[in-house]
Parts: structure tokens; sequence; C-alpha cells
């Protein structure tokens, strides 16, 4: 079953790349849209619940503003919050994120098992980021905050790691582009090679679901079919987008 959670102004509200930590809206605007999102999902059986540590949330947020080095992102802080919302209330025990980039949207999961913002205890948080240069940053950036190791960031392609993976996934974020001009395509793919490993109450979600979504749509046509997944919501609350589907 597919959904859509839409804000009035998803088109308006609008960040600079180039400063990912700037405050766009009022927090407490912030919380109630993402808490809207959150209830949808409950709703639909992708979550147990909606309730996740605000103030962990807000650590995390800091910690990431102080020692990251972000040279640009699109992951605006709505998406932030909703992304570490979502693995706060999952509390995966294994976490895969394809396509890192310098490592904030792959935090942006990960913060809430590891750094300030842990909530819970994970085994297996990877950030799965193909360019070996970006890889280093990224796992620079995430050692600063994490000297557990519990997160860590490998250069590898993610069809590769998801197959080789040998334990249950319990949340898999899609962010990836692939090679050969497959581009965003490439997140089917990713998903139908751990499909298998992710149980019952197990959750991918994929970015790009508004900008890209000619591209994803074999993608999108397979996590909204009911045989594959038992719901999926579309999350427009800003020019990239996340679908959100729920098995």
């Amino acid at each position: 079953m597919s959904q859509e959670y839409r804000t009035d102004d998803w088109n308006d509200y609008k960040m600079s790349y180039g400063e990912p930590h700037l405050e766009i809206e009022p927090l407490e605007d912030e919380i109630a849209i993402i808490d809207g999102a959150l209830s949808l999902m409950r709703e639909l059986g992708i979550l147990p619940h909606t309730e996740y540590d605000h103030e962990k949330m807000l650590a995390h947020r800091r910690a990431v503003a102080d020692n990251f080095e972000i040279p640009w992102t699109a992951i605006t802080p709505r998406m932030q919050r909703l992304l570490y919302a979502i693995n706060a209330i999952i509390q995966p025990e294994n976490m895969i994120a394809a396509g890192v980039f310098c490592g904030n949207t792959f935090i942006s999961n990960a913060g809430a098992g590891a750094g300030p913002g842990a909530c819970y205890k994970a085994k297996n948080l990877i950030g799965v980021e193909i360019k070996p240069e970006e890889a280093e940053r990224a796992e620079r950036n995430v050692r600063r905050i994490d000297p557990t190791g519990i997160a860590r960031v490998i250069a590898e392609d993610a069809i590769d790691t998801v197959t080789n993976f040998p334990d249950p996934i319990q949340v898999l974020y899609l962010d990836a582009d692939g090679d050969k001009g497959r581009g965003k395509g490439i997140y089917l793919e990713i998903l139908q090679a751990c499909y298998d490993k992710m149980p019952a109450g197990s959750v991918v979600m994929a970015h790009n679901s508004v900008n890209a979504a000619e591209r994803l749509k074999d993608y999108l046509a397979f996590v909204r079919d009911p045989a594959n997944f038992r719901a999926s919501v579309n999350v427009i609350f800003d020019g990239e987008g996340l679908e959100v589907s729920g098995k």
C-alpha cells in the first residue's frame, strides 16, 4: 500500500547546500512536521511507535556541526531529524547506508546508535561509499564522534556489501548513484540483493523520491507492491523526498 505525506511548503522549504547547519524554521515547526510523518508510518504499520529522544537528537546535531567536514549536502534539517528518528524508533542491530559521500547522510541514520545521540546499542552501522577518497573522509568524520567503531564507513560497491553481509538487515538506506548510466536506478539492484535478509519489521528508505522519481520508477513500483512491502510512504517535505517502506 502506497501513501503520501506532503507538506504545503515542500517546494518552498530550501537550504543552502553549502551551509547545512543553518536553521531554516523554528524548531517546534520542524518537530511537528516530522511527528506528522512518523504518525502516518505508525498508522500504516511501518513503525511500532513514534517516540524518540529530542534532546539526544539535538546532541547528535551539535556533534555533527562541530566535527564533520561537509563540503555540501542535500540533507535538510527536516530530513536529518526524520532519518535519526526512524533509526531511534526501530533501533536496528544492523543498518547499512549505501552512498554516503562525506558521511552526513550515513550519520543521520547511524547517530541513533553511535556518538552523542546514541539511544541504544547497535551491532553494525555500516556506511558504503564506492569512491575511496570520499569513503576516507566520511570515515574520518565518523571517527570524530564515535570512537567505538560500531559506526564505520567502507569503500566498496554497495551491492557487494549487502550480498556478502551475513546477518539480518533491519534498516537499509539508499542514496547511491550507479555507473553505466544507472544513476539512482541502482537502488532496486541493491534492495533486491538483500531483500531476503530483511526480516519482518525492517525498513528501507530511498532518498530523492521526488527529484529522481522518474529514474526510481521501477524501484518505487517494487516497494509499493503489497506483495513485497506491507506499506510505503513518500515523504515530501523538501525538494528531495524520501520513500519509506516497511516490510
